[in-house]
């Protein structure tokens, strides 16, 4: 049995630029953070050929082809995995939230069915290969952050330039800021969850005429990450509020009038700015917030749940590893 854990994220600017549709053009980048909450993938032998399949349904199947699963379907003849395995995935918080689950999906389950094979692989070829996978195989109306922050993990300054060349750099902060940062940061669920391909289709097919909306995001997201790097955290609070004001313009359903109460709630409390993370139209709002102001922000939102958060250092990684005979693949 082999069980990995994959990080969801959160993904604080630049979300947009990621889409291939631009960045071959413009060229993009992101700030994006792993959280400790996360996807896990467990694989194991099976004593037949059968596949089963187990997430919020299982499945029982004799060949690869006949897998619903698109996501673990693809993995397997990617990784060429054909039989004999038992693959189930679990995750901390719901699909349809806008933490990035679905490329955590993709991302885990490869490194689940490479480790199965006793092959290892790199958080570049990780992130590659589901990119390939949910983009170029399965046509999601999706960016390319999620599955590099999934698979290298910690807080990510991500470069995405025309000639598809991706560069993932750590942010380098003095720790006691880092953990500041962190205490400033706060999310909440709204209890909207939703099919984000819907939202990111529209904001896809919306890209020629938001070139100048995701020029502005974009600088947005180099201006974040000079603040961080020099220590200036309470500066991304105007920023996210910023940023937040440019994306709803990229599509027709990321915000609404529920998610406009609850941010207009929190600034009055004292929040300097936040977003909804992920497509949008639901999931998590993510504030930042003085210290000094949280327990404000917290009863103004008391009707939402908190869900208490700490950056991740680490990406996908093999937590649990034990074959205890011959593989059959």
């Amino acid at each position: 049995m082999i069980i990995v854990q994959a990080p969801l994220r959160i993904s604080l600017f630049g979300g947009g630029t990621d889409f291939p549709d631009f960045y071959h053009q413009e060229g993009g980048c992101v700030l994006s953070t792993a959280i400790d909450k996360y996807i896990f993938v467990v694989i194991k032998q099976r004593y037949d050929d059968m596949l089963r399949i187990g997430y919020t349904k299982t499945e029982l199947v004799e060949q690869v082809g006949q897998v619903e699963h698109e996501l673990i379907r693809h993995a397997l003849l990617r990784t060429g995995i054909h039989k004999g395995v038992e693959i189930t995935t679990m995750g901390d918080i719901p699909a349809g939230s806008g933490l990035g689950s679905s490329s955590a999906v993709t991302v885990g389950s490869l490194h689940a069915m490479y480790s199965y094979l006793n092959e290892s692989v790199t958080a570049s070829r990780l992130a590659e290969e589901a990119c390939h996978i949910e983009i170029d195989e399965l046509k999601k109306p999706i960016g390319v952050q999620d599955q590099y922050i999934s698979a290298f993990g910690d807080l990510r300054f991500i470069e995405f330039h025309p000639d598809g060349r991706i560069e993932v750099k750590r942010v380098e902060m003095d720790p006691a800021i880092k953990r500041l940062l962190n205490e400033n940061l706060l999310i909440f669920f709204t209890g909207l969850t939703r099919q984000a391909s819907t939202i990111l289709e529209e904001q896809q097919h919306n890209i020629a005429l938001h070139m100048c909306v995701l020029r502005e995001m974009k600088e947005i997201t180099r201006t974040a990450y000079q603040e961080l790097i020099t220590g200036n955290i309470d500066a991304l609070g105007q920023l996210l509020h910023e940023s937040w004001q440019l994306k709803k313009q990229l599509a027709s359903r990321i915000n609404n009038g529920f998610i406009e109460e609850a941010y207009q709630a929190a600034l009055g409390a004292g929040a300097i700015g936040g977003k909804i993370t992920g497509a949008g139209g639901g999931g998590f709002l993510l504030l930042y917030c003085p210290y000094s102001r949280r327990a404000a922000v917290r009863s103004a939102l008391h009707k939402l749940k908190e869900l208490p958060i700490q950056l991740e250092p680490d990406g996908s990684k093999v937590i649990f590893n034990y074959q205890h005979s011959s593989l059959m693949y």
